[in-house]
């Protein structure tokens, strides 16, 4: 059901009509995109009237006819006294997107093209109760036996990927992750340097493997987000460590963050999202 208009809603007709004949009747390209403009403005809550149509640069009664058609299509809701909002058809459109969405696929010409680009072993993996799951490989081009099988379980704590996965988690988490995968009376690495580490890697955006899942190999990595702003998966390019000193990794970080921003973009998300979400957290 449509919603009410306030007062102000119902003043834009008089606006309208004093108006040239044709004024605000653009092509229909043209009056696509400034819908789909309209919908990037209300993204981060209800936006009245006035405002939206000084953020799109339009009259009051030309935004006030887009967004009425965009309420009427179920993409927009009015919401009295507060303004516009994204609307139920968002909703369904999401949640019928993210269904048909094959986070695999959807990864592969990415990381194909990282593999390409590095000549070195790219994998994508994600989250599987408290290991981190390979789910494709891309073989490198150099002589390197990386041991790594699509299917594979890997510790979280020691594997580039798996740290990349747990980059928006608590310490607390990390803690028992840790010490889960380290037992006392075990081989262990400094849990204070480990740590130290991580709280680097949340700050960067990626994370190493410094040879501490398999010997002489070292690896980039970082996650990859949905829509929602949630991490989903990890990307990483492994190599021997005589191609991979400190300066190499420093370079491939930016290359790898980059791919898993574009397979991030193409499962929805956006860093405008990424930011709300942090302010909502606050």
């Amino acid at each position: 059901m449509r919603q009410k208009p306030s007062n102000e809603e119902s003043s834009i007709a008089a606006e309208a009509d004093a108006e040239p004949k044709g004024a605000g009747k653009a092509q229909g390209s043209q009056t696509l995109v400034r819908g789909l403009d309209l919908l990037d403005q209300v993204i981060d809550g209800p936006v009245k009237l006035a405002e939206l149509s000084q953020r799109m640069g339009l009259t009051r009664s030309t935004t006030h006819r887009l967004a009425n058609a965009l309420i009427d299509r179920g993409f927009l809701t009015f919401l009295p006294r507060e303004g516009y909002l994204l609307g139920p058809k968002l909703l369904q459109l999401g949640f019928l997107a993210q269904g048909q969405a094959d986070i695999v696929q959807i990864a592969r010409p990415r990381i194909e093209e990282l593999a390409s680009q590095t000549e070195d072993t790219v994998h994508f993996g994600r989250l599987d109760s408290d290991l981190a799951l390979y789910l494709d490989k891309i073989p490198g081009r150099r002589r390197v036996d990386i041991s790594s099988r699509i299917g594979d379980r890997q510790p979280l704590s020691s594997t580039g990927l798996g740290k990349a996965l747990l980059l928006d988690d608590s310490e607390a988490r990390w803690t028992a992750i840790f010490e889960a995968e380290h037992p006392p009376g075990t081989r262990r690495p400094d849990f204070d340097v480990w740590m130290e580490r991580m709280r680097g890697y949340v700050a960067s955006g990626h994370a190493y493997d410094l040879e501490e899942n398999e010997d002489l190999i070292r690896c980039v990595a970082a996650p990859v987000r949905d829509a929602s702003g949630k991490i989903v998966g990890a990307i990483s390019v492994s190599s021997a460590a005589q191609y991979m000193d400190d300066d190499r990794m420093q370079t491939l970080s930016v290359d790898v963050r980059g791919t898993a921003e574009r397979i991030s973009r193409d499962l929805g998300w956006s860093p405008d999202t990424q930011a709300l979400q942090k302010r909502r957290k606050r």
